[in-house]
């Protein structure tokens, strides 16, 4: 089940094109489900398109934020254009409004007409090193997108790329618990 302690990632997929809808509360113990989804969907030999929809998304935190821009790069290098983001909940949407997100996304703001039959995305366990590559790989993506996001998440990174060049594993703490958010944000 590929479902934290409040969100849920759920897929679809017709004729090449990936629908993705994530509910609730989406943090960094989904994110390994959501990358191990992501690059199997890149390997896909029939992906056309993808769609995001955020619609019943709640709370969204950067590195889940990291992992979407992922896919706005590889879509964008694979097929020239940018993938679609529905975002109907006002949070959201100025979330990704702040992180520049409607340079790399088409993001339509009203509910989705027909929603396809969805399936849970396999789980993948958040383990602590899993967890705090994908948070370092996250927020790499995300500064690399516009001089507004390399200014908010370059201290961030530093941090993270500072326990891997002393050799120190990151803590327990740092993104696997329950805790609302990881210790960055």
């Amino acid at each position: 089940m590929a479902e934290s302690n409040t969100g849920k990632a759920l897929y679809a997929v017709h004729q090449g094109t990936y629908v993705l809808k994530l509910i609730g509360e989406i943090r960094v113990p989904i994110c390994a489900t959501l990358d191990s989804f992501i690059e199997g969907m890149f390997r896909d030999p029939q992906l056309n398109s993808v769609l995001i929809d955020l619609s019943k998304t709640q709370i969204i935190d950067s590195t889940a934020l990291g992992l979407l821009a992922k896919i706005a790069i590889q879509t964008r290098k694979r097929f020239r254009r940018k993938p679609l983001i529905i975002s109907t909940e006002p949070d959201v949407t100025r979330i990704l409004d702040t992180m520049g997100f409607e340079k790399v996304f088409n993001i339509v703001h009203e509910e989705p007409v027909k929603s396809p039959s969805m399936t849970e995305m396999p789980n993948v366990p958040c383990d602590e090193r899993n967890a705090f590559e994908k948070v370092l790989e996250a927020h790499r993506v995300l500064m690399d997108m516009n001089e507004r996001n390399h200014e908010t998440f370059k201290d961030v990174v530093a941090a993270l790329e500072k326990p891997m060049d002393d050799g120190v594993s990151p803590d327990s703490k740092f993104c696997c618990g329950d805790t609302k958010f990881h210790r960055f944000n």
